[in-house]
């Protein structure tokens, strides 16, 4: 089991692949490893799995990826120290450090207005609860129950429980005008704003690779093969244009055209850079989240790669038509993920 984290210390640390691979009562005899490229982090896992399955090492893999954003601020063991000559050499480097500056320098550059961010936040809104409603999602989801302990009278714990099934971010009520009234949060006269960014979010999700052996051999179905996988450098105070390096190399190594992907799921850290990447590379908007994105469901960073991949290949398993879907997001410091998937 390879399963990506970006924030593997404290609370998720000790290798929480393999602790969660225990927890979920696979046998003992089952490794698991931990991986980390941030944002890009359980699309890495995948492309991991499937190089080890290329290379004859394994026969049968999962990728997976998990991130509890409501931890992380609270992490008791996660005391970062950066060298200071990081941001001694290079002042837009040290801007990159922080997230919603980099999405400012994006809007600024590629010249994304308020008003355009806002109008792609509804609008990731409204196609989320219209999955939701659809029931689109359920396929791709396992319900669990997360369990809460509060503080009682006489220092008794109350263990309250909650199902979850459905994903708590999409509002029904978002609009315009709503979002017109938030200050922007990174810059005193910016446009990047908490409507129009992502939400901070908890989340998990797991993919199954087999080798065609292996397929055969078990008589599994399979959904999809996956094509291609590339990562690309930008600018780190740009970090947010990233998928506009990382997509055209993914083409290339699967053999495709941009037009012949029928899905596209292009993570929306920002609003700002979602935009940016989808302007320059002329991506028809119809076939980018066609069930809404981060901005709606939710960015749990190292689980996200994974949780889009479930999305893709639930959709194809819906829709005979679709062919050809990928994942692509940016990566904080300055980088860019795109892996492409096949039905089969």
């Amino acid at each position: 089991v390879i399963t990506g984290c970006a924030m593997p210390e404290a609370e998720q640390g000790m290798n929480v692949s393999r602790i969660g691979l225990l927890l979920a009562g696979l046998p003992d005899t089952v490794p698991g490893l931990t991986i980390n490229r941030f944002c890009a982090s359980g699309v890495q896992a995948v492309a991991d799995a499937a190089a080890r399955i290329r290379l004859g090492e394994a026969d049968v893999m999962i990728a997976a990826g998990t991130e509890s954003m409501t931890v992380m601020p609270q992490m008791t063991g996660n005391k970062t120290s950066i060298s200071p000559s990081i941001f001694e050499r290079d002042e837009n480097v040290a801007i990159a450090y922080g997230m919603g500056l980099t999405a400012e320098k994006v809007a600024a550059q590629w010249q994304v207005s308020r008003e355009d961010q806002d109008a792609f936040a509804v609008e990731s809104h409204r196609r989320a609860v219209a999955a939701i409603a659809e029931g689109h999602f359920q396929a791709e989801i396992t319900p669990l129950t997360a369990r809460s302990h509060v503080p009682g009278e006489g220092g008794a714990v109350r263990v309250i429980e909650t199902l979850c099934e459905t994903d708590e971010g999409p509002r029904p009520d978002s609009s315009l005008e709503k979002l017109g009234k938030l200050r922007p949060v990174f810059a005193a006269r910016g446009s990047v704003t908490a409507g129009n960014s992502s939400q901070m979010s908890d989340g998990a999700a797991a993919v199954l690779l087999m080798s065609e052996a292996a397929v055969k051999r078990t008589g599994a179905t399979p959904i999809a093969r996956f094509a291609s996988y590339s990562v690309a450098g930008v600018p780190p105070e740009v970090m947010g244009i990233g998928p506009v390096e990382a997509i055209p190399r993914a083409l290339k190594a699967a053999g495709l055209q941009k037009d012949q992907l029928d899905w596209i799921e292009l993570n929306e850290a920002f609003a700002a850079q979602a935009l940016a990447v989808m302007r320059t590379l002329e991506f028809d908007p119809a076939r980018v989240n066609p069930q809404g994105g981060a901005i709606a469901l939710g960015h749990p960073l190292g689980a996200t790669g994974a949780i889009r991949t479930a999305t893709i290949l639930s959709a194809m398993q819906r829709d005979p038509a679709l062919r050809y879907g990928m994942v692509t997001m940016c990566i904080g410091t300055g980088m860019g993920a795109a892996g492409i998937f096949e039905r089969v």
